[in-house]
């Protein structure tokens, strides 16, 4: 496949799997009530955060295997199959013990459980394919679980508990699933399948995770947290008014993917830095854009993006806008870092996560759930600010020699 080709179906297959993930979110919020939605949201932030482990510790290494052949392959076979046998386990004690506390919350946290395997297990498959370089056997499988997650979701009422919503939803994912596992297995037959490298010390994964775990997950569990101990409504409200900027969230990870060997091939580091800033501009402003044309949206649109929980999800939207746009310039900012030297990305990812919490947790304290949202965007402000500073810092330090880059090629390769 040509590289062209290769990366209009990469961006296509995230494009497809961001979109089955906003119009879950907007499908749930039209089938309930406000209260509903926020169980339902929490229980798929968990979801989100478990996805984003096993994509860090399984997934991310993983595309980053040079070569060809039976290495390649097997790495690929290790992978899936690793992702499968501990979402189980997981799944399993996460059902086993929720079973027995009461609530809605818990019993959707049940439903998760048996479901984990199918939708972590489908999400590894399409890692699989990027190494194997066939995307568009990714991009099928995405399109398969987008048709049968809306076609199961369309043939539930509204009022539907959130535990059958979520079996609904991760049921939904056993066709791809099961199409992916069967394309999978003939693209690699006989290949070994070892789980040993995954699970030894030093593997790039438990680097991954620490990153993704200050960076992504610590802001999503301390805004669950907050819903618990404060507000219910915190969760579903926060959920909704982000869930409206889905499409910048395609064009983030497609930087940050492609970013690099894109950049790469500009020979001059001051060239590649001001070309990040220009495209950090052009996604700020998009999304100033975007939260622009959401606020002009009328009522009756707005409800039937998002049923019940539109009104509280749009008194964010400002907020939420701001936040989006200063994430732009942060997610540019330490795609500028990795390409200078990508070991100064985690201390920042540690210190202005925990202080993006600290912000959200004042913010509420001070002025509710505007004000937690507010907070989470003048967290995300500063870590660009302070990522920006880092890069000049590092520029002016130090010069290497032109069309000198970090690239994949200095990782380990599969075992």
């Amino acid at each position: 496949m040509r590289a062209r080709t290769a990366i209009l179906c990469s961006v296509a297959d995230q494009g497809v799997a961001a979109l089955t993930n906003i119009l879950v979110l907007v499908a749930a919020a039209r089938l309930s009530t406000v209260a509903d939605f926020a169980r339902f949201s929490a229980v798929y932030l968990v979801f989100t955060v478990l996805l984003g482990v096993f994509g860090a510790y399984a997934g991310q290494p993983l595309v980053l295997t040079r070569g060809e052949g039976e290495a390649v392959r097997s790495a690929c076979r290790s992978a899936v199959a690793f992702t499968v046998l501990g979402s189980a386990v997981l799944g399993g004690t996460l059902a086993a013990v929720c079973l027995f506390l009461p609530g809605d919350t818990a019993r959707a946290l049940t439903a998760l459980g048996p479901v984990l395997p199918v939708v972590l297990g489908q999400d590894a498959l399409r890692y699989a394919f990027s190494t194997l370089r066939r995307p568009h056997l990714a991009l099928g499988s995405d399109l398969l679980r987008l048709a049968g997650v809306l076609g199961a979701l369309s043939l539930q009422e509204y009022g539907a508990a959130p535990a059958r919503l979520i079996a609904v939803w991760g049921l939904s994912a056993l066709p791809a699933l099961l199409l992916s596992a069967a394309l999978l297995h003939r693209s690699t037959a006989k290949a070994p399948t070892p789980l040993r490298p995954l699970l030894r010390r030093g593997h790039l994964g438990q680097r991954f995770v620490v990153e993704f775990g200050v960076g992504n997950a610590t802001g999503q569990l301390s805004v669950l947290g907050l819903g618990a101990v404060g507000n219910p409504l915190l969760v579903g409200a926060l959920r909704g008014a982000t869930t409206l900027f889905g499409p910048l969230n395609v064009l983030f990870t497609s930087a940050t993917s492609f970013g690099p060997p894109l950049l790469g091939r500009i020979g001059e580091e001051r060239r590649r830095i001001r070309a990040t800033a220009l495209l950090a501009a052009v996604l700020a402003a998009t999304a100033a854009l975007w939260a622009t044309v959401l606020a002009l949206l009328p009522a009756r649109v707005g409800r039937e993006l998002l049923g019940d929980t539109w009104p509280a999800a749009a008194a964010l939207l400002p907020a939420t806008g701001s936040q989006y746009a200063a994430m732009a310039a942060g997610t540019c900012g330490l795609l500028a870092l990795r390409m200078l030297d990508p070991r100064t990305t985690l201390s920042i990812q540690v210190v202005f996560s925990l202080t993006a919490v600290g912000f959200m947790a004042t913010g509420y304290a001070v002025g509710g759930v505007p004000g937690a949202a507010w907070g989470l965007c003048l967290g995300s402000l500063c870590k660009a600010a302070a990522t920006w500073a880092r890069v000049a810092r590092l520029h002016r330090r130090s010069r290497p020699a032109a069309g000198d880059a970090v690239t994949a090629d200095a990782l380990p390769s599969a075992p």
